[in-house]
């Protein structure tokens, strides 16, 4: 029997990308798509924290740069 019923991640803080539904779970966390989450993964690590500082720094760089305009 299949529930649609969300769950969280595997681990609360590493990102395992191979499992899709961390990847759905934390792409969703951080606002992001899957493929930005890959590539965040690939170039620094698994680690949530890690990740998260990495797209936050993706994204206030973004804000700046519209603004800037």
């Amino acid at each position: 029997m299949a529930d649609n019923v969300e769950h969280g991640p595997s681990d609360s803080h590493e990102i395992n990308p191979k499992i899709s539904s961390d990847i759905h779970h934390w792409s969703k966390e951080f606002g992001v798509s899957g493929d930005t989450l890959h590539e965040a993964i690939r170039v620094h690590g698994t680690h949530v924290e890690k990740v998260r500082a990495a797209l936050a720094g993706t994204h206030s760089g973004a804000q700046h740069q519209k603004q800037g305009r």
